[in-house]
Protein backbone atom coordinates (compact mmCIF):
# COMPACT_ATOMS: atom_id res chain seq x y z
CA UNK A 1 0.00 0.00 0.00
CA UNK A 2 1.04 3.82 -0.34
CA UNK A 3 2.70 4.61 3.33
CA UNK A 4 3.83 7.96 2.40
CA UNK A 5 4.29 10.73 0.10
CA UNK A 6 7.28 14.01 -0.02
CA UNK A 7 6.44 16.67 -2.34
CA UNK A 8 9.05 19.18 -2.36
CA UNK A 9 8.23 22.68 -5.42
CA UNK A 10 5.17 21.38 -7.03
CA UNK A 11 2.98 24.21 -8.08
CA UNK A 12 1.57 25.72 -4.66
CA UNK A 13 2.95 23.22 -2.49
CA UNK A 14 6.37 24.07 -1.15
CA UNK A 15 7.14 21.29 1.50
CA UNK A 16 4.60 18.50 2.00
CA UNK A 17 4.86 15.03 3.91
CA UNK A 18 1.71 12.76 3.93
CA UNK A 19 1.26 9.65 5.35
CA UNK A 20 -1.26 7.03 4.74
CA UNK A 21 -2.71 3.77 6.07
CA UNK A 22 -5.21 1.00 5.44
CA UNK A 23 -8.88 2.04 4.31
CA UNK A 24 -10.60 4.46 2.89
CA UNK A 25 -9.11 7.95 3.46
CA UNK A 26 -10.61 10.98 2.46
CA UNK A 27 -9.19 13.92 0.96
CA UNK A 28 -11.16 17.02 0.90
CA UNK A 29 -10.56 21.05 0.77
CA UNK A 30 -12.46 23.98 -0.71
CA UNK A 31 -12.37 24.21 -4.60
CA UNK A 32 -8.76 25.69 -6.00
CA UNK A 33 -7.12 24.53 -2.57
CA UNK A 34 -5.16 22.26 -4.41
CA UNK A 35 -6.38 18.74 -4.92
CA UNK A 36 -5.43 18.06 -8.20
CA UNK A 37 -1.99 19.38 -7.16
CA UNK A 38 -1.51 16.85 -4.66
CA UNK A 39 -2.67 13.95 -7.42
CA UNK A 40 -0.37 15.68 -10.50
CA UNK A 41 2.98 15.48 -7.88
CA UNK A 42 1.50 12.07 -7.03
CA UNK A 43 1.63 11.05 -10.83
CA UNK A 44 5.08 12.68 -11.36
CA UNK A 45 6.30 10.02 -8.98
CA UNK A 46 4.49 7.10 -10.50
CA UNK A 47 6.27 8.01 -13.95
CA UNK A 48 3.33 9.85 -15.18
CA UNK A 49 3.66 12.67 -18.34
CA UNK A 50 5.77 15.69 -16.59
CA UNK A 51 6.06 19.72 -17.50
CA UNK A 52 8.27 22.46 -16.48
CA UNK A 53 5.06 23.89 -15.16
CA UNK A 54 4.44 21.87 -12.14
CA UNK A 55 8.21 23.02 -10.65
CA UNK A 56 7.24 25.96 -8.15
CA UNK A 57 7.83 29.53 -9.33
CA UNK A 58 8.02 31.29 -6.31
CA UNK A 59 9.38 29.99 -2.80
CA UNK A 60 9.31 31.27 0.51
CA UNK A 61 12.38 33.07 0.13
CA UNK A 62 10.75 34.65 -2.84
CA UNK A 63 13.24 32.45 -5.29
CA UNK A 64 11.95 30.25 -8.08
CA UNK A 65 12.58 26.84 -7.32
CA UNK A 66 15.59 25.27 -9.10
CA UNK A 67 14.35 21.99 -8.83
CA UNK A 68 11.16 20.03 -7.72
CA UNK A 69 10.78 16.77 -6.01
CA UNK A 70 8.39 14.11 -5.42
CA UNK A 71 8.80 10.40 -3.63
CA UNK A 72 6.18 7.75 -3.06
CA UNK A 73 6.63 5.26 -0.28
CA UNK A 74 5.19 2.10 -0.36
CA UNK A 75 4.80 -1.16 2.13
CA UNK A 76 4.26 -4.25 0.05
CA UNK A 77 3.91 -8.06 0.99
CA UNK A 78 7.46 -10.23 -0.46
CA UNK A 79 5.52 -11.73 -3.93
CA UNK A 80 3.92 -8.11 -4.58
CA UNK A 81 4.37 -8.27 -9.06
CA UNK A 82 6.53 -5.08 -8.68
CA UNK A 83 9.24 -6.84 -7.40
CA UNK A 84 9.51 -9.41 -10.49
CA UNK A 85 9.41 -6.34 -12.59
CA UNK A 86 12.28 -5.36 -11.06
CA UNK A 87 14.08 -8.12 -10.91
CA UNK A 88 13.51 -8.24 -14.38
CA UNK A 89 15.73 -4.93 -14.84
CA UNK A 90 18.25 -5.61 -12.46
CA UNK A 91 17.35 -2.99 -9.95
CA UNK A 92 17.56 -3.76 -6.23
CA UNK A 93 14.86 -4.56 -4.15
CA UNK A 94 14.49 -2.97 -0.37
CA UNK A 95 15.44 -5.38 2.56
CA UNK A 96 12.61 -7.25 3.97
CA UNK A 97 10.59 -5.05 6.23
CA UNK A 98 11.97 -1.70 4.31
CA UNK A 99 9.52 0.11 2.13
CA UNK A 100 9.89 0.38 -1.77
CA UNK A 101 10.10 4.39 -2.68
CA UNK A 102 9.44 5.67 -6.04
CA UNK A 103 11.35 8.96 -6.58
CA UNK A 104 10.71 11.52 -9.50
CA UNK A 105 13.19 15.21 -10.00
CA UNK A 106 11.81 17.41 -12.33
CA UNK A 107 14.01 20.54 -13.27
CA UNK A 108 12.59 23.77 -14.35
CA UNK A 109 13.20 23.72 -17.81
CA UNK A 110 11.25 20.18 -18.11
CA UNK A 111 14.21 17.96 -17.31
CA UNK A 112 14.07 15.16 -14.70
CA UNK A 113 15.36 12.11 -13.64
CA UNK A 114 13.83 8.88 -11.85
CA UNK A 115 14.47 6.60 -8.91
CA UNK A 116 13.57 2.92 -7.32
CA UNK A 117 14.56 3.15 -4.32
CA UNK A 118 17.43 5.43 -5.48
CA UNK A 119 18.64 3.93 -8.47
CA UNK A 120 18.60 5.70 -11.10
CA UNK A 121 15.88 4.37 -13.79
CA UNK A 122 13.82 5.21 -16.96
CA UNK A 123 11.05 7.17 -16.62
CA UNK A 124 9.58 4.18 -18.85
CA UNK A 125 10.19 1.86 -15.93
CA UNK A 126 9.13 4.39 -13.43
CA UNK A 127 5.63 4.52 -14.71
CA UNK A 128 5.45 0.42 -15.27
CA UNK A 129 6.31 0.19 -11.23
CA UNK A 130 3.73 3.09 -10.94
CA UNK A 131 0.73 1.38 -12.73
CA UNK A 132 1.36 -2.13 -10.93
CA UNK A 133 0.93 -0.37 -6.98
CA UNK A 134 -1.40 2.31 -7.90
CA UNK A 135 -4.86 3.03 -9.96
CA UNK A 136 -6.15 6.05 -10.73
CA UNK A 137 -9.92 5.78 -11.41
CA UNK A 138 -11.44 9.09 -12.84
CA UNK A 139 -12.42 11.38 -15.82
CA UNK A 140 -8.75 12.14 -16.14
CA UNK A 141 -7.45 9.20 -15.73
CA UNK A 142 -5.23 7.28 -17.96
CA UNK A 143 -4.82 3.83 -17.34
CA UNK A 144 -6.53 1.56 -15.10
CA UNK A 145 -9.98 0.40 -16.49
CA UNK A 146 -10.15 3.74 -18.50
CA UNK A 147 -7.35 1.53 -20.50
CA UNK A 148 -9.03 -0.84 -23.03
CA UNK A 149 -6.69 -3.14 -23.09
CA UNK A 150 -6.92 -3.43 -19.39
CA UNK A 151 -10.97 -4.97 -19.68
CA UNK A 152 -9.50 -8.28 -21.12
CA UNK A 153 -7.66 -9.01 -17.53
CA UNK A 154 -10.51 -7.73 -15.27
CA UNK A 155 -12.55 -10.46 -17.03
CA UNK A 156 -10.19 -12.65 -16.71
CA UNK A 157 -9.54 -11.99 -13.12
CA UNK A 158 -13.26 -12.01 -12.21
CA UNK A 159 -14.03 -15.29 -13.68
CA UNK A 160 -10.66 -16.82 -12.13
CA UNK A 161 -9.36 -17.68 -15.74
CA UNK A 162 -5.42 -17.80 -14.64
CA UNK A 163 -4.72 -21.18 -15.17
CA UNK A 164 -6.87 -21.37 -18.65
CA UNK A 165 -4.69 -18.15 -19.96
CA UNK A 166 -1.40 -19.33 -19.39
CA UNK A 167 -2.45 -22.74 -21.32
CA UNK A 168 -3.48 -21.21 -23.98
CA UNK A 169 -0.14 -19.02 -24.51
CA UNK A 170 1.80 -21.51 -23.85
CA UNK A 171 -0.39 -23.19 -26.69
CA UNK A 172 0.07 -20.20 -29.20
CA UNK A 173 3.67 -20.11 -28.80
CA UNK A 174 3.75 -23.82 -29.31
CA UNK A 175 1.79 -23.22 -32.80
CA UNK A 176 3.74 -20.21 -33.55
CA UNK A 177 7.01 -21.97 -32.85
CA UNK A 178 5.41 -25.24 -35.12
CA UNK A 179 4.89 -22.43 -37.89
CA UNK A 180 7.93 -20.98 -37.59
CA UNK A 181 9.87 -24.18 -38.16
CA UNK A 182 7.97 -25.25 -41.15
CA UNK A 183 8.05 -22.05 -42.91
CA UNK A 184 12.34 -22.00 -42.37
CA UNK A 185 11.89 -25.66 -43.80
CA UNK A 186 10.11 -24.51 -46.57
CA UNK A 187 12.66 -21.76 -47.65
CA UNK A 188 15.53 -23.74 -47.34
CA UNK A 189 14.43 -26.53 -49.09
CA UNK A 190 13.70 -23.95 -52.05
CA UNK A 191 17.03 -22.42 -51.57
CA UNK A 192 18.43 -25.96 -51.64
CA UNK A 193 16.77 -27.04 -54.32
CA UNK A 194 17.84 -23.52 -56.52
CA UNK A 195 21.56 -24.43 -55.77
CA UNK A 196 21.21 -28.64 -56.00
CA UNK A 197 23.52 -28.71 -59.26
CA UNK A 198 25.71 -26.57 -57.25
CA UNK A 199 25.47 -29.04 -53.88
CA UNK A 200 26.00 -31.64 -55.96
CA UNK A 201 28.88 -30.68 -57.69
CA UNK A 202 30.81 -29.39 -55.11
CA UNK A 203 30.04 -32.64 -52.90
CA UNK A 204 31.36 -34.75 -55.87
CA UNK A 205 34.63 -32.80 -55.56
CA UNK A 206 35.02 -33.21 -52.04
CA UNK A 207 33.85 -36.98 -52.02
CA UNK A 208 37.05 -37.30 -54.55
CA UNK A 209 39.84 -35.75 -52.49
CA UNK A 210 38.41 -37.30 -49.09
CA UNK A 211 39.84 -34.88 -46.78
CA UNK A 212 40.52 -36.60 -43.27
CA UNK A 213 40.81 -34.70 -39.47
CA UNK A 214 44.15 -33.92 -39.06
CA UNK A 215 45.54 -34.58 -42.67
CA UNK A 216 47.15 -31.66 -43.36
CA UNK A 217 49.17 -31.09 -40.38
CA UNK A 218 50.70 -34.73 -41.66
CA UNK A 219 50.45 -33.79 -44.88
CA UNK A 220 52.60 -30.59 -44.19
CA UNK A 221 55.33 -32.53 -41.07
CA UNK A 222 55.86 -35.55 -44.09
CA UNK A 223 56.62 -32.90 -46.63
CA UNK A 224 58.98 -30.51 -44.19
CA UNK A 225 60.82 -34.64 -43.08
CA UNK A 226 60.97 -34.90 -47.16
CA UNK A 227 62.30 -31.44 -48.64
CA UNK A 228 64.99 -31.72 -45.62
CA UNK A 229 65.73 -35.50 -46.12
CA UNK A 230 69.31 -35.43 -47.04
CA UNK A 231 70.65 -33.35 -44.63
CA UNK A 232 68.70 -35.17 -41.97
CA UNK A 233 70.02 -38.59 -43.04
CA UNK A 234 73.42 -37.31 -43.07
CA UNK A 235 72.57 -36.07 -39.28
CA UNK A 236 70.77 -39.41 -38.41
CA UNK A 237 73.77 -41.45 -39.95
CA UNK A 238 76.33 -39.77 -37.97
CA UNK A 239 74.47 -40.27 -34.46
CA UNK A 240 73.81 -43.27 -35.75
CA UNK A 241 77.52 -44.11 -35.63
CA UNK A 242 78.55 -41.90 -32.82
CA UNK A 243 75.95 -44.71 -30.93
CA UNK A 244 77.63 -47.63 -32.55
CA UNK A 245 81.26 -47.08 -33.35
CA UNK A 246 83.84 -49.36 -31.62
CA UNK A 247 82.51 -51.21 -28.90
CA UNK A 248 79.05 -48.97 -29.42
CA UNK A 249 77.02 -47.27 -26.11
CA UNK A 250 75.17 -50.58 -25.66
CA UNK A 251 77.99 -52.91 -25.58
CA UNK A 252 79.52 -50.84 -22.88
CA UNK A 253 77.06 -50.18 -21.15
CA UNK A 254 76.55 -54.58 -20.96
CA UNK A 255 79.89 -54.72 -19.48
CA UNK A 256 79.77 -52.38 -16.84
CA UNK A 257 76.76 -54.38 -15.51
CA UNK A 258 78.63 -57.75 -16.02
CA UNK A 259 81.17 -56.27 -14.04
CA UNK A 260 79.30 -54.67 -11.45
CA UNK A 261 77.09 -57.83 -11.46
CA UNK A 262 80.01 -59.57 -9.05
CA UNK A 263 79.62 -56.97 -6.53
CA UNK A 264 76.06 -56.74 -6.08
CA UNK A 265 75.75 -58.94 -3.11
CA UNK A 266 79.10 -57.54 -1.30
CA UNK A 267 77.68 -54.06 -1.63
CA UNK A 268 74.59 -54.83 0.49
CA UNK A 269 71.87 -53.39 -1.83
CA UNK A 270 73.79 -50.51 -2.66
CA UNK A 271 74.50 -50.98 -6.20
CA UNK A 272 71.16 -51.97 -6.71
CA UNK A 273 69.68 -48.38 -7.94
CA UNK A 274 72.74 -48.14 -10.28
CA UNK A 275 72.11 -51.68 -11.39
CA UNK A 276 68.97 -50.45 -12.51
CA UNK A 277 69.71 -46.85 -13.79
CA UNK A 278 72.21 -48.98 -16.59
CA UNK A 279 69.48 -51.50 -17.13
CA UNK A 280 67.03 -48.04 -17.96
CA UNK A 281 70.02 -46.63 -20.23
CA UNK A 282 70.70 -49.98 -22.35
CA UNK A 283 66.96 -50.20 -23.16
CA UNK A 284 66.82 -46.39 -23.74
CA UNK A 285 69.68 -46.64 -25.99
CA UNK A 286 68.37 -49.57 -28.21
CA UNK A 287 64.99 -47.74 -28.54
CA UNK A 288 66.98 -44.23 -29.84
CA UNK A 289 68.57 -46.34 -32.23
CA UNK A 290 65.58 -48.32 -33.72
CA UNK A 291 63.77 -44.29 -33.76
CA UNK A 292 66.84 -43.23 -35.47
CA UNK A 293 66.40 -46.00 -38.17
CA UNK A 294 63.14 -45.65 -38.56
CA UNK A 295 63.05 -41.83 -39.23
CA UNK A 296 65.96 -41.97 -41.25
CA UNK A 297 63.99 -44.29 -43.73
CA UNK A 298 60.62 -41.73 -43.71
CA UNK A 299 63.96 -39.62 -44.71
CA UNK A 300 65.48 -41.32 -47.34
CA UNK A 301 64.73 -38.86 -50.37
CA UNK A 302 61.99 -39.65 -52.76
CA UNK A 303 61.20 -37.74 -54.99
CA UNK A 304 57.59 -39.30 -55.71
CA UNK A 305 56.70 -39.42 -52.33
CA UNK A 306 57.36 -36.28 -52.13
CA UNK A 307 55.67 -34.73 -54.67
CA UNK A 308 52.58 -37.34 -53.72
CA UNK A 309 52.36 -35.00 -50.24
CA UNK A 310 52.77 -31.63 -52.10
CA UNK A 311 49.91 -32.08 -54.63
CA UNK A 312 47.99 -33.61 -52.13
CA UNK A 313 48.57 -30.66 -49.07
CA UNK A 314 48.20 -28.11 -51.99
CA UNK A 315 44.87 -29.85 -53.39
CA UNK A 316 43.11 -29.80 -49.52
CA UNK A 317 44.56 -26.04 -48.94
CA UNK A 318 42.96 -25.09 -52.78
CA UNK A 319 39.54 -26.32 -51.67
CA UNK A 320 39.44 -24.90 -48.51
CA UNK A 321 39.82 -21.30 -49.90
CA UNK A 322 37.43 -22.61 -52.42
CA UNK A 323 34.73 -22.53 -49.77
CA UNK A 324 36.06 -20.16 -47.49
CA UNK A 325 36.80 -22.10 -44.60
CA UNK A 326 39.46 -23.91 -42.86
CA UNK A 327 40.92 -27.45 -44.05
CA UNK A 328 40.10 -28.82 -40.63
CA UNK A 329 36.63 -27.98 -41.25
CA UNK A 330 35.89 -29.46 -45.33
CA UNK A 331 34.82 -32.88 -43.30
CA UNK A 332 32.55 -30.62 -41.69
CA UNK A 333 31.29 -29.52 -44.79
CA UNK A 334 30.97 -32.47 -46.28
CA UNK A 335 28.47 -33.54 -44.02
CA UNK A 336 26.35 -30.46 -44.22
CA UNK A 337 26.43 -30.78 -48.01
CA UNK A 338 24.78 -34.44 -47.95
CA UNK A 339 22.12 -32.94 -45.22
CA UNK A 340 21.10 -30.74 -47.66
CA UNK A 341 21.19 -32.90 -50.48
CA UNK A 342 19.76 -35.64 -48.42
CA UNK A 343 16.50 -33.39 -47.37
CA UNK A 344 16.00 -32.61 -51.11
CA UNK A 345 15.93 -36.26 -51.83
CA UNK A 346 13.35 -36.55 -48.75
CA UNK A 347 11.71 -33.00 -49.17
CA UNK A 348 8.08 -34.27 -49.09
CA UNK A 349 8.87 -36.48 -45.92
CA UNK A 350 10.44 -33.88 -44.14
CA UNK A 351 7.41 -31.38 -44.88
CA UNK A 352 4.97 -33.85 -44.45
CA UNK A 353 6.04 -34.50 -40.59
CA UNK A 354 6.36 -30.57 -40.26
CA UNK A 355 3.13 -29.97 -41.54
CA UNK A 356 1.42 -32.30 -39.53
CA UNK A 357 3.28 -30.87 -36.38
CA UNK A 358 1.98 -27.63 -37.02
CA UNK A 359 -1.60 -28.67 -37.91
CA UNK A 360 -1.85 -30.45 -34.66
CA UNK A 361 -0.21 -27.16 -32.41
CA UNK A 362 -2.93 -25.01 -34.12
CA UNK A 363 -5.49 -27.68 -33.38
CA UNK A 364 -4.69 -28.03 -29.55
CA UNK A 365 -3.97 -24.28 -29.57
CA UNK A 366 -7.52 -23.59 -31.29
CA UNK A 367 -9.52 -25.84 -29.15
CA UNK A 368 -7.97 -24.98 -25.46
CA UNK A 369 -8.79 -20.69 -27.23
CA UNK A 370 -12.12 -21.56 -27.91
CA UNK A 371 -12.60 -23.23 -24.48
CA UNK A 372 -11.71 -20.29 -23.32
CA UNK A 373 -14.08 -17.47 -25.40
CA UNK A 374 -16.75 -19.80 -23.78
CA UNK A 375 -15.43 -19.39 -20.26
CA UNK A 376 -15.22 -15.71 -20.81
CA UNK A 377 -18.63 -15.28 -22.18
CA UNK A 378 -20.07 -17.27 -19.29
CA UNK A 379 -18.14 -14.96 -16.94
CA UNK A 380 -19.55 -11.85 -18.52
CA UNK A 381 -22.75 -12.69 -17.98
CA UNK A 382 -22.35 -13.31 -14.72
CA UNK A 383 -20.41 -9.77 -14.71
CA UNK A 384 -22.72 -7.43 -16.33
CA UNK A 385 -25.34 -9.01 -13.60
CA UNK A 386 -23.25 -7.88 -10.97
CA UNK A 387 -22.35 -4.67 -12.23
CA UNK A 388 -26.11 -4.32 -12.64
CA UNK A 389 -27.05 -4.92 -8.89
CA UNK A 390 -24.52 -1.69 -7.80
CA UNK A 391 -25.59 0.41 -10.91
CA UNK A 392 -29.46 2.02 -8.86
CA UNK A 393 -27.69 2.58 -5.88
CA UNK A 394 -25.15 4.97 -7.80
CA UNK A 395 -28.01 6.42 -9.32
CA UNK A 396 -26.99 5.17 -12.63
CA UNK A 397 -30.67 2.77 -12.54
CA UNK A 398 -31.19 3.84 -16.62
CA UNK A 399 -27.70 3.09 -17.28
CA UNK A 400 -26.52 -0.52 -18.34
CA UNK A 401 -23.15 -2.21 -18.63
CA UNK A 402 -22.35 -4.79 -20.94
CA UNK A 403 -19.33 -6.68 -21.65
CA UNK A 404 -17.99 -7.50 -24.96
CA UNK A 405 -16.49 -10.48 -26.25
CA UNK A 406 -15.42 -10.71 -29.66
CA UNK A 407 -14.17 -13.02 -32.02
CA UNK A 408 -11.45 -11.81 -33.97
CA UNK A 409 -10.26 -12.86 -37.60
CA UNK A 410 -7.43 -15.58 -37.35
CA UNK A 411 -5.20 -13.09 -38.19
CA UNK A 412 -5.08 -11.73 -34.91
CA UNK A 413 -5.16 -13.93 -32.64
CA UNK A 414 -2.32 -14.34 -30.03
CA UNK A 415 -1.02 -15.57 -26.71
CA UNK A 416 -4.39 -13.84 -24.86
CA UNK A 417 -6.48 -16.38 -27.16
CA UNK A 418 -9.23 -15.33 -30.20
CA UNK A 419 -11.23 -12.82 -28.32
CA UNK A 420 -10.96 -8.80 -28.39
CA UNK A 421 -12.57 -7.78 -25.10
CA UNK A 422 -14.23 -4.64 -24.31
CA UNK A 423 -16.30 -2.84 -21.52
CA UNK A 424 -19.47 -0.30 -23.00
CA UNK A 425 -22.31 1.69 -21.54
CA UNK A 426 -25.84 3.29 -22.10
CA UNK A 427 -26.64 5.73 -19.82
CA UNK A 428 -30.02 6.52 -21.28
CA UNK A 429 -32.72 3.74 -22.80
CA UNK A 430 -32.85 3.14 -26.46
CA UNK A 431 -29.22 4.96 -26.71
CA UNK A 432 -26.72 3.34 -28.57
CA UNK A 433 -23.98 1.75 -26.31
CA UNK A 434 -20.09 3.23 -26.43
CA UNK A 435 -17.06 2.88 -24.30
CA UNK A 436 -16.68 3.92 -21.25
CA UNK A 437 -14.93 7.30 -21.52
CA UNK A 438 -16.80 8.47 -24.40
CA UNK A 439 -20.30 7.25 -23.05
CA UNK A 440 -20.49 8.37 -19.15
CA UNK A 441 -20.14 12.41 -18.27
CA UNK A 442 -17.86 12.81 -15.88
CA UNK A 443 -19.64 12.00 -12.94
CA UNK A 444 -21.36 8.72 -14.28
CA UNK A 445 -17.63 8.00 -15.31
CA UNK A 446 -16.49 7.65 -11.86
CA UNK A 447 -19.49 5.90 -10.76
CA UNK A 448 -19.32 3.33 -13.23
CA UNK A 449 -15.80 2.77 -12.10
CA UNK A 450 -16.38 2.33 -8.62
CA UNK A 451 -19.20 -0.17 -9.61
CA UNK A 452 -16.61 -2.00 -11.76
CA UNK A 453 -14.30 -2.14 -8.98
CA UNK A 454 -16.58 -2.86 -6.29
CA UNK A 455 -17.38 -6.43 -8.35
CA UNK A 456 -13.39 -6.89 -8.99
CA UNK A 457 -12.05 -6.15 -6.12
CA UNK A 458 -11.33 -9.95 -5.33
CA UNK A 459 -9.33 -9.88 -8.53
CA UNK A 460 -7.25 -6.46 -8.49
CA UNK A 461 -3.70 -7.25 -7.63
CA UNK A 462 -3.11 -3.58 -7.51
CA UNK A 463 -3.12 -2.72 -3.52
CA UNK A 464 -3.44 0.93 -3.96
CA UNK A 465 -6.90 2.86 -5.34
CA UNK A 466 -7.27 6.40 -6.13
CA UNK A 467 -10.68 8.10 -6.82
CA UNK A 468 -10.48 11.26 -8.20
CA UNK A 469 -14.08 13.41 -7.17
CA UNK A 470 -16.29 10.04 -7.80
CA UNK A 471 -19.28 12.23 -6.47
CA UNK A 472 -19.14 14.44 -8.68
CA UNK A 473 -22.91 16.00 -9.42
CA UNK A 474 -24.38 13.68 -7.08
CA UNK A 475 -25.55 14.15 -3.71
CA UNK A 476 -27.90 12.86 -0.80
CA UNK A 477 -28.50 9.21 -0.85
CA UNK A 478 -26.70 8.89 -4.10
CA UNK A 479 -23.28 10.18 -2.09
CA UNK A 480 -23.86 8.10 0.55
CA UNK A 481 -23.91 4.78 -1.52
CA UNK A 482 -20.46 6.05 -3.01
CA UNK A 483 -19.51 6.72 0.47
CA UNK A 484 -20.09 3.01 1.49
CA UNK A 485 -19.24 1.18 -1.84
CA UNK A 486 -16.00 3.01 -0.98
CA UNK A 487 -15.80 2.01 2.22
CA UNK A 488 -16.61 -1.86 1.36
CA UNK A 489 -13.77 -1.68 -1.21
CA UNK A 490 -11.40 -0.52 1.55
CA UNK A 491 -12.12 -3.29 3.02
CA UNK A 492 -9.43 -5.40 0.50
CA UNK A 493 -7.32 -3.06 -0.78
CA UNK A 494 -6.48 0.65 -0.14
CA UNK A 495 -8.80 3.39 -1.41
CA UNK A 496 -7.66 7.17 -1.36
CA UNK A 497 -10.87 9.51 -2.47
CA UNK A 498 -11.00 12.90 -3.44
CA UNK A 499 -14.09 14.21 -2.57
CA UNK A 500 -16.59 17.21 -1.88
CA UNK A 501 -19.23 14.79 -0.61
CA UNK A 502 -19.71 15.21 3.08
CA UNK A 503 -21.16 11.59 3.08
CA UNK A 504 -18.58 10.06 1.16
CA UNK A 505 -16.01 11.76 3.30
CA UNK A 506 -17.65 10.61 6.97
CA UNK A 507 -17.26 7.18 5.80
CA UNK A 508 -13.54 7.45 5.62
CA UNK A 509 -11.08 6.03 8.25
CA UNK A 510 -8.67 8.68 7.77
CA UNK A 511 -9.42 12.28 6.94
CA UNK A 512 -6.92 14.94 4.65
CA UNK A 513 -7.83 18.10 4.51
CA UNK A 514 -5.75 20.35 1.34
CA UNK A 515 -5.76 23.85 2.11
CA UNK A 516 -4.35 26.83 1.00
CA UNK A 517 -2.53 29.37 2.99
CA UNK A 518 -0.73 32.91 2.44
CA UNK A 519 2.47 34.20 4.38
CA UNK A 520 3.92 37.31 2.89
CA UNK A 521 2.66 37.54 -0.22
CA UNK A 522 3.40 33.72 -0.90
CA UNK A 523 0.58 31.50 -1.22
CA UNK A 524 0.85 27.87 -0.83
CA UNK A 525 -1.14 24.47 -0.60
CA UNK A 526 -0.83 22.32 2.76
CA UNK A 527 -1.86 18.86 3.87
CA UNK A 528 -3.07 17.88 7.19
CA UNK A 529 -4.58 15.07 8.99
CA UNK A 530 -7.94 16.31 10.36
CA UNK A 531 -8.46 14.64 14.33
CA UNK A 532 -12.19 13.39 14.92
CA UNK A 533 -13.05 17.17 15.95
CA UNK A 534 -11.31 19.01 13.38
CA UNK A 535 -13.23 16.47 11.30
CA UNK A 536 -16.50 17.06 12.09
CA UNK A 537 -15.56 20.83 11.79
CA UNK A 538 -14.69 19.87 7.92
CA UNK A 539 -17.63 18.21 7.03
CA UNK A 540 -20.10 21.03 8.56
CA UNK A 541 -17.98 23.10 6.34
CA UNK A 542 -18.51 21.02 3.31
CA UNK A 543 -22.54 20.56 4.06
CA UNK A 544 -22.87 24.54 4.99
CA UNK A 545 -19.98 26.22 2.99
CA UNK A 546 -18.29 29.12 4.32
CA UNK A 547 -20.70 29.72 6.76
CA UNK A 548 -20.86 27.05 9.17
CA UNK A 549 -23.43 26.67 11.42
CA UNK A 550 -24.20 24.74 14.66
CA UNK A 551 -27.07 22.71 12.30
CA UNK A 552 -24.22 22.01 9.97
CA UNK A 553 -22.08 20.52 12.67
CA UNK A 554 -24.65 18.71 13.99
CA UNK A 555 -25.78 16.99 11.25
CA UNK A 556 -21.21 15.99 10.29
CA UNK A 557 -21.58 14.52 14.04
CA UNK A 558 -25.10 12.39 12.22
CA UNK A 559 -23.36 11.25 9.54
CA UNK A 560 -20.51 10.55 11.15
CA UNK A 561 -22.48 8.67 13.31
CA UNK A 562 -24.08 7.07 11.42
CA UNK A 563 -21.21 5.45 9.40
CA UNK A 564 -19.36 4.67 12.79
CA UNK A 565 -22.56 2.74 14.05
Amino acid sequence: MLASVTIRDIVLIDKVDVSFDTGLCALTGETGAGKSILLDALGLALGMRANAGLVRTTGDSGVDSARASVSASFDLVADDPVFSLLSEHDITPPEPGEPLILRRNLDKDGRGRAFINDQPVSVALLRQAGESLVEIEGQFASHGLMDQATHRESLDGFANLKTACVEVSDLYRAWRDAETALSDAVAALEQNRADEEYLRHALAELAELDPQPGEETELAEARALLMNGERLVAAMASAEKSLSNGDGVEDRLAAAQRVLAHEVEAAAGRLDAVMDALAIANDAVADAEALLHRVMVDAEPDPAKLEFCEERLFAIRAMARKHNLSVEELPTLRANLQLKLAQIDDAGGLLEKLQIERDRAYENYKSKAEDLSQKRLKAAIRLDKAVAVELPPLKLEKATFTTRVETVDEKDWGPTGIDRIHFEVTTNPGAPSGPLARIASGGELARFLLALKVVLHQSNAIPTLIFDEVDSGIGGAVAAAVGERLAKLAESVQVLAITHSPQVASCAMRHLQIAKSENKGVVTTNVSQLSEDDRQEEIARMLAGTHITDEARAAAASLMSQESA
